[in-house]
């Protein structure tokens, strides 16, 4: 049973870890990812309801609405803004401050004024 768990442990932690790795605006990966957590939650209920049968109706029909739900909440990417450059330009003449002097003198000493 130990085996088992770290096994699951491990392909939760790989899955979690691409999660990061889609674009939220594409709603074939939306629902490919909906699709994906819909399986796995409606596995893990229905095993826990109805046993290995229940597992598999559970994950056909989490994943059916996972898959739609996932499509269905794409958002619309942000309009008005223009996209980055696909290149720098080089810096314009007079853009950089000008360099610091070569040898830095320190300040004169502060006068004397009272003597003992």
């Amino acid at each position: 049973m130990k085996r088992v768990s770290k096994s699951c442990l491990l392909v939760l932690a790989m899955a979690t870890s691409l999660a990061a790795c889609t674009n939220p605006y594409d709603p074939g990966q939306r629902a490919l990812g909906g699709a994906a957590i819909g399986a796995g939650s409606g596995a893990a209920l229905g095993a826990a309801v109805g046993g290995g049968r229940g597992a598999g109706i559970g994950a056909l029909a989490g994943g059916a609405v996972g898959a739609v739900t996932g499509a269905a909440t794409t958002p619309q990417p942000a309009y008005g803004y223009a996209p980055p450059p696909a290149y720098y330009p080089a810096p314009q003449p007079g853009y950089y401050a000008a360099p610091p002097p070569a040898y830095y003198a320190p300040p004169p000493p502060p006068p004397v004024y009272y003597r003992y």
